[in-house]
């Protein structure tokens, strides 16, 4: 069954916007898995799942994918509104098939989908391309799938509660690498959990306007949280154990002129708090990527660097507060094939048992408000 926490975190969260409201304007509302309406149905008895939408059976066997996609095909044809569908138990279904989301469907899955065996290419237990409009509220995987949701070219995508307890392939996969000459765009995540998965727990490429309520990543063989060529993001908190251990991966990465707008970087790319413990690098900025803004950072015992800006340009970190234990060196870095850093600030900083360097000097590098504890810096003036 699915798991109590989201209920539990939902429950959490309405009593504390409740104290906020006044009592004529509270009128409480918990929205647990399933509890709104829904046009169609797939639903586990037994061993026999059976699809219905109203009075109408679209499927009945024992494939957990057929009778989700029947019920997800049984929605309206043409419709210019969501349409939901429900799904009520566990069951398997290999990693080389997908269940397809249409334009205007929001799906609610109560229960955990186990993704058995192999497969290649795009192949996902969600999948959705070139569509809008979709909303997965509530998603538990387990197994080893390609992704475990896989989004190209979609725009007005809600991913609600996502839960992901792996033992390989990626997270949350979100792109334009369909037809790049448009970016996906108007994507909100609220909260992902990710563990156990062999390359990063969520990634997007090629995005305009994000928002991420919460990142949470346990042993992921990459990164927590990726953002290739994204612009117009706002993330709450990346929250990361043991990710990309032994690699250059780190807890949040921005890559591939992430943030970049036009020939600029404006501030576009705005990060709440990254926290890091062990695994690979904590905060990793690099091939001329910026407009970024981390308020704040607590990172601690990385196995590589515990942040490393390298090519990138209008940087603030640790714009509020930070600390940084342990774990290799705050670095700020150039490769020769990209122009080297620009308007980076770094503050607000304790560094304990580590060091800050900087190498080659960047233009307009600020460091300010450092507190060193058993800790070198070698700067540039």
């Amino acid at each position: 069954m699915l798991s109590t926490r989201w209920r539990t975190g939902a429950l959490v969260a309405a009593a504390a916007v409740l104290g906020s409201l006044t009592p004529a304007a509270a009128e409480p509302r918990i929205m647990a898995c399933g509890d709104r309406a829904f046009n169609a149905e797939a639903v586990l008895s037994g061993s026999t799942w059976t699809a219905r939408n109203g009075g109408r059976t679209v499927y009945t066997g024992g494939d957990l994918r057929a009778a989700v996609q029947a019920a997800v095909n049984s929605l309206a044809a043409g419709r210019t509104s969501k349409q939901w569908v429900l799904v009520r138990g566990n069951g398997s279904m290999s990693a080389g098939s997908r269940i397809s989301l249409p334009s205007y469907t929001g799906i609610d899955v109560c229960g955990t989908i186990n993704v058995t065996g192999s497969g290649s290419g795009d192949q996902a237990p969600i999948y959705s391309r070139g569509t809008r409009d979709v909303e997965v509220r509530y998603l538990s995987v387990t197994g080893r799938p390609l992704y475990g949701i896989f989004m190209r070219n979609v725009d007005n995508l809600v991913l609600g509660q996502i839960d992901m307890r792996l033992s390989g392939g990626l997270g949350v996969r979100i792109d334009n690498r369909g037809n790049t000459s448009v970016r996906s765009r108007n994507i909100r995540i609220d909260n992902v959990f990710v563990s156990g998965a062999g390359s990063h727990a969520v990634e997007t490429y090629g995005v305009d306007g994000l928002t991420i309520g919460t990142v949470t990543a346990r042993s992921v063989g990459e990164s927590g949280l990726l953002l290739n060529d994204t612009i117009n993001a706002t993330v709450g908190t990346v929250d990361a154990e043991n990710a990309g251990a032994g690699t250059g991966y780190a807890a949040f990465r921005t890559a591939n002129r992430n943030g970049r707008i036009g020939n600029g970087y404006p501030a576009n790319v705005r990060v709440g708090t990254v926290r890091a413990r062990g695994g690979g690098r904590g905060v990793f900025c690099v091939s001329e990527s910026g407009g970024l803004v981390i308020d704040r950072v607590d990172i601690a015992n990385t196995g590589n660097n515990s942040v490393l800006i390298e090519n990138c340009h209008h940087v603030n970190l640790a714009a509020q507060s930070g600390t940084v234990t342990g774990g290799g060196e705050i670095r700020l870095a150039a490769r020769s094939e990209f122009p080297n850093n620009s308007d980076i600030t770094v503050q607000n900083l304790t560094v304990n048992n580590s060091s800050v360097r900087e190498s080659p000097c960047g233009t307009n590098t600020t460091f300010r408000n450092i507190r060193l504890n058993n800790s070198t810096s070698n700067v540039c003036p």
